[in-house]
C-alpha cells in the first residue's frame, strides 16, 4: 500500500509541466532517504502505513542508500522521457518499458516470496521495511 501512496505522490508531482516527470521519478528514487521534517526520515507512503525503511548497518537512511534500493522505479521515468528522442527514442520506448514492468514484477514477486519480505532493491542496498513503532 505505501508504494501506491508514493505512486500518487510522484503521479500528482508528474502533471507539473515540464519538469513534473523529473520531478516524480527522482522523487521516487530517493523518497526513503529524505530528511524533511514533515516526513520524518520516511516517504510519504511509509509515513501513511507505519513503515520505515532501516539500513542493517544502523545508520540512518540517507539519498545514496535511497537511490541504491530504488532505482528501478526510475526506469519508466526513461521509457517516458524517450518520447522526446525522435525515431531511436521512440524504438527503445517498448524494451525500457518492459524492462521496467519486468523488474517491478521480479520486485513484487520477492515481497511475497522471501522469508524476509526483503525485496532485490533492500538487498542492493542492505536495507529491509519495519513497522514502525507507536
Amino acid at each position: 500500500m505505501a508504494i501506491l501512496v508514493d505512486g500518487l505522490v510522484a503521479g500528482a508531482l508528474s502533471i507539473v509541466p515540464f519538469v513534473g516527470g523529473i520531478a516524480g521519478a527522482a522523487y521516487f528514487v530517493v523518497r526513503d532517504g529524505l530528511t524533511l521534517d514533515f516526513m520524518d526520515g520516511r516517504s510519504i507512503g511509509k509515513h501513511v502505513m507505519g513503515l520505515r525503511v532501516a539500513r542493517l548497518d544502523g545508520r540512518a537512511m540517507d539519498i545514496e542508500t535511497s537511490a541504491r534500493r530504488n532505482w528501478m522505479w526510475g526506469i519508466g521515468a526513461i521509457s517516458g522521457a524517450l518520447a522526446y528522442i525522435p525515431i531511436f527514442g521512440w524504438i527503445l520506448i517498448p524494451f525500457v518499458a518492459l524492462l521496467g514492468l519486468g523488474i517491478g514484477l521480479y520486485e513484487g514477486y520477492r515481497v511475497l516470496s522471501s522469508e524476509d519480505g526483503r525485496r532485490w532493491g533492500d538487498e542492493m542496498a542492505q536495507t529491509k521495511v519495519l513497522k514502525q513503532k507507536s
